[in-house]
């Protein structure tokens, strides 16, 4: 079987930074572990650059990493374009037209892929590679789901991260120390980053009466503006911190890809959001809160129960309900109660749970390495 060579990834940003965070870190361990030819068309290098500070906004052609970075623009030229052997559209953003009529020119079509976005509802291994012919032209797209069970298309997971995330963990005073912080060992350290949240007021109202010291990490992000209400604070610039009670929060600056895994992996507890940060703080191993991308008319709701589900199906009951009431409250779906300090109870048992999903997880073939080998035997 023969790997294919030359590589096509389209990202549209839509939602900020999970987009291009899944497409830059897929185009990366494509290129950095198969030695691929990546070119990646990207419509907003603005954000792109916040993720990764080499690349260049004001060029439409350049190479960062290995990789060829297209300005992908609504009235670019494609007429001398030759696609890859592979193709994957991120999150079906629809490549152009013009690129699509190029495809369908090829002797040999290429193999076109739409990237999923990441679900563990019980239909996604039977829609996985499924096929869709092109309505008018010659060509055919799969459907490829990421997923947490065999039968799918697996995580993201770089070759070495499970041994970067402990050296990491070893190494947190140290990344502390980076970030300009001082925080005590015996502290509950963690790290928020999620959508705007009605649910933060309480929550912060119990990290107050904290019987052990709570440190906030708090990156730039859209839930900014309602902890600085809850907690009756005008502003907290990056690189400040400020206390209330047993609660200190620390504003972060925007961290790259790589000092955020390292946050995820020094911090005990992770609040995260949408997907990619959601894939990395289950390899960071740390107990964590997700915070689904909210739908119209609650579509988002049977996605959360179906992960929870497969999350919990392993965990004691003790542990399983507080949590899944907790992650119902962060998102909108009940009242958070006592389920804060009923999880404290259980935290030795929170810990190792989130360790032992880890492991469960890395049993899986990575989604790069499931990505490549089906596109061998295309």
């Amino acid at each position: 079987m023969t790997l294919p060579r030359h590589w096509d990834l389209f990202c549209a940003v839509i939602d900020n930074f999970g987009d291009i965070g899944v497409c830059w870190r897929l185009a990366r361990q494509l290129q950095h572990e198969y030695q691929l030819p990546v070119r990646l068309w990207v419509d907003d290098l603005t954000v792109f650059r916040q993720l990764c500070p080499s690349v260049d906004p004001t060029q439409a052609q350049q190479w960062v990493e290995g990789i060829e970075i297209v300005h992908w623009l609504p009235d670019m030229s494609l007429e001398h374009i030759q696609p890859g052997e592979v193709v994957i559209e991120a999150f079906a953003c629809n490549p152009p037209e013009a690129f699509l009529t190029a495809m369908a020119r090829q002797a040999m079509k290429p193999l076109w892929l739409n990237l999923e976005y990441l679900s563990a509802e019980d239909w996604v291994p039977g829609c996985h590679l499924l096929p869709s012919p092109h309505p008018r032209l010659p060509l055919r797209k799969y459907f490829f789901f990421p997923g947490f069970v065999p039968g799918t298309g697996g995580l993201l997971r770089e070759d070495g991260l499970l041994a970067q995330v402990t050296a990491d963990r070893q190494q947190r005073t140290l990344f502390w120390q980076s970030l300009g912080l001082a925080i005590p060992e015996a502290a509950l350290c963690v790290s928020l980053f999620a959508y705007e949240n009605p649910c933060l007021t309480e929550l912060l109202q119990a990290w107050q009466h904290s019987p052990v010291p709570i440190h906030c990490l708090m990156p730039p992000g859209r839930v900014v503006p309602d902890l600085l209400k809850a907690l009756q604070w005008s502003e907290l610039p990056v690189g400040r911190s400020g206390s209330r009670g047993a609660l200190t929060v620390h504003a972060l600056p925007f961290l790259s890809p790589r000092h955020y895994d390292q946050q995820l992996a020094c911090c005990d507890l992770n609040f995260v959001r949408g997907e990619d940060s959601f894939v990395r703080a289950q390899w960071a191993a740390q107990a964590m809160v997700w915070h689904i991308y909210p739908q119209a008319e609650d579509a988002h709701v049977p996605k959360l129960e179906a992960f929870l589900d497969g999350y919990l199906s392993s965990a004691d009951k003790t542990l399983a309900t507080p949590l899944r009431q907790l992650w119902h409250a962060w998102n909108g779906l009940g009242p958070l109660a006592d389920s804060w300090s009923a999880l404290m109870a259980q935290w030795p048992r929170w810990q190792q749970h989130a360790r032992q999903w880890q492991q469960q997880q890395a049993q899986q073939p990575s989604l790069a390495d499931n990505l490549v080998e089906w596109a061998k035997t295309r």
